[in-house]
C-alpha cells in the first residue's frame, strides 16, 4: 500500500491512483521490454503507435479476438512500453518513446527499422 504524504509528488500521486498501473521510467527494465516486443501482434501494435498520435485498442487492426488483443495492451502497458489512459469507455494508448529512449538510447527505432525488413 502507498502513503500519500504532503511531500508527494504528482507522479507518484498519479501512479498510486492510476487504475491502470505503469511503471515509473527507472522502473522500466530491459528483460521485460524485450519480452514485450518480442511478439509479432505486440510489434504491430507498437508500430502502428509509433507513427505519434495516440490510438484507441479498437483502432489498430489485429487479426485476434477481443480478449487476445487486450492480453497484448496489458503486456506492453505493464513493461512500460506504452501508456493507456481511460476515455470514457475507450483505452487510448500512446508510445513512451521518451522513457524507453533514456533507459534504452535506441532500442525502439532498432527494433522497429528490423521489424520493417
Amino acid at each position: 500500500m502507498s502513503l500519500i504524504t504532503q511531500d508527494t509528488d504528482a507522479a507518484e500521486i498519479a501512479a498510486a491512483t492510476d487504475p491502470l498501473p505503469h511503471p515509473r521510467r527507472e522502473q522500466i527494465e530491459l528483460g521485460p521490454v524485450l519480452h514485450a516486443l518480442s511478439d509479432p501482434m505486440r510489434l504491430r501494435i507498437v508500430a502502428a503507435l509509433a507513427q505519434g498520435q495516440e490510438r484507441s485498442c479498437k483502432s489498430i487492426d489485429l487479426p485476434v479476438v477481443k480478449s487476445t488483443c487486450t492480453h497484448h495492451f496489458r503486456v506492453l502497458r505493464e513493461a512500460g512500453v506504452i501508456r493507456q489512459r481511460q476515455e470514457g469507455t475507450a483505452r487510448l494508448n500512446s508510445l513512451r518513446r521518451v522513457e524507453l529512449e533514456g533507459r534504452f538510447p535506441g532500442l525502439l527505432d532498432a527494433v522497429l527499422r528490423a521489424a520493417n525488413r
